[in-house]
């Protein structure tokens, strides 16, 4: 499994939107500028992310996105599920049941795939946008100079 660019920015995005939840709706180009991604990728990302409660959309003059839930209620599992689709180890496994394949009675190894499925999709839907503010946090804690 390989966790694609759309992936990740649409995860960068939203921790982005989480981190400054206080301003409010937030522009497009202010969250491409502060994460040094084009305007225009993210762009392409948003439709997706309009489709679920995730995201709040305000157009006009003061117009721009936030988050539509708290940052605690938002795991990584549910934008990666959303962008990547299936974030299945190998094609024979399906989000929730084995996909048909001829083998999977007899398979040997199939134990081992959805064993490797199930800690995947665990640990990305344990860990939270706030989980991420939170962990950047502490480590650039221990940042300073004098």
């Amino acid at each position: 499994m390989k966790i694609s660019t759309k992936g990740r920015y649409a995860l960068r995005m939203l921790v982005d939107l989480a981190e400054h939840r206080s301003e409010g709706y937030t522009a497009l180009k202010t969250i491409a500028e502060r994460q040094g991604i084009s305007k225009k990728y993210l762009e392409q990302i948003v439709p997706i992310l309009n489709r679920t409660d995730i995201l709040l959309t305000n157009r006009g003059f003061q117009g721009g996105y936030q988050l539509g839930r708290e940052p605690s209620e938002i795991t990584v599992g549910e934008v990666l599920r959303l962008t990547e689709g299936s974030l299945s180890p190998v094609a024979c496994i399906g989000p929730n049941e084995i996909v048909n394949c001829d083998r999977s009675v007899d398979c040997p190894t199939l134990p081992i795939w959805k064993g490797l499925d199930k800690v995947i999709h665990d640990y990305l839907y344990s860990v939270t946008l706030q989980d991420i503010i939170d962990q950047s946090n502490e480590h650039f804690a221990d940042d300073y100079m004098i």
